[in-house]
């Protein structure tokens, strides 16, 4: 694993007008909204991306499955790469579906997670390059991790496995990274604990559906149970809403109740539902790369910028005094 600070990638150029053979549909509504998203990724690629002055390590969990935190992890981390920041993303679920997004080889018997967190094996030895964007990295997971929640219980420092080795590659080969986000499983045993004992920040999707609320109580209370007793940095700094559809009553409401709880966390962007967001996987991509002029690569491209400009909960109290 051979990190360079801050070199390795730059924005995609200007791929000419995407939208030449519209203007006889000019005014439709389709056209407009494609227009509209053409528009906001073009002032997208030329806005900057602040980099954090240390790294930021975020759990991306949510005990609910289906509201696309995989997806949200994936895209988000490819997004701030491909707009210059090192990002690693560590896939500690055991489906492994990060690792399919990012195109890395994590078929049975690839040194992944679970050789780290049963093994002692060091992140370095098995983290593998993007094939897409030189500054992201994946630490795979493979289908061996299915019964690490169990195999964890008799081992020492059960909690802190993953903690002690990720602040052993911070240390060394990792020390130029500039964001990590792990993958959670959906569920809330020990390789969920063990995230939430390393992360800094805990970034939560949620589906903008009738169930989205559902769990989300027994989240919160998980870390604050983790803020109390394990990693008193945690904080519950981003949540972000998937799948909205804004011609939905349902979808507003959601929305709306889930800001009027948490006004502070929730990000102005949200993230619609689109096929090429869904597809990309089958290539073994990002929709970042996939379709850059998609609504959802746009979506997400305009998360991470809010992300990157909130900095983390404890470098903004820091620039407030």
């Amino acid at each position: 694993m051979d990190i360079n600070p801050h070199a390795t990638s730059q924005p995609g150029g200007d791929d000419g007008d995407a939208f030449a053979g519209l203007n006889d549909d000019a005014g439709s509504p389709l056209a407009n909204e494609l227009i509209e998203t053409e528009r906001k990724r073009r002032a997208l690629e030329a806005a900057e991306f602040p980099i954090p002055s240390s790294t930021r390590i975020f759990a991306v969990s949510n005990q609910k499955g289906g509201v696309g935190k995989t997806t949200t992890s994936v895209n988000v981390a490819a997004a701030l790469a491909q707009r210059g920041a090192n990002v690693l993303v560590i896939d500690a679920d055991p489906q492994g579906n990060a690792s399919t997004a990012l195109g890395v080889e994590h078929h049975e018997g690839t040194p992944s997670i679970y050789d780290v967190l049963l093994d002692d094996t060091p992140m370095a030895r098995v983290a593998q390059r993007s094939k897409d964007i030189p500054s992201l990295w994946c630490i795979p997971a493979t289908i061996d991790l299915a019964g690490a929640d169990i195999e964890l219980v008799s081992v020492v420092r059960r909690e802190f496995r993953l903690h002690d080795a990720l602040h052993e590659l911070l240390e060394g080969p990792g020390k130029n990274l500039d964001y990590i986000f792990i993958d959670c499983p959906p569920s809330l045993g020990l390789l969920t604990l063990n995230a939430m004992v390393v992360a800094q920040e805990v970034l939560i999707p949620i589906q903008c559906e009738y169930y989205a609320l559902e769990g989300l109580t027994q989240l919160i209370k998980t870390v604050d149970m983790v803020r109390k007793h394990l990693n008193k940095g945690l904080t519950l700094s981003t949540i972000v809403l998937t799948m909205y559809d804004a011609r939905t009553n349902l979808a507003r409401e959601v929305a709306g109740e889930v800001r009027g709880h948490f006004p502070s966390q929730t990000l102005e962007t949200t993230i619609p539902r689109s096929v090429r967001v869904s597809e990309a996987p089958s290539f073994g991509r990002t929709v970042i790369t996939h379709d850059p002029h998609s609504s959802g690569a746009v979506a997400y491209l305009a998360v991470a910028k809010e992300i990157a400009e909130r900095g983390a909960p404890h470098q903004q109290e820091a620039g407030s005094r």
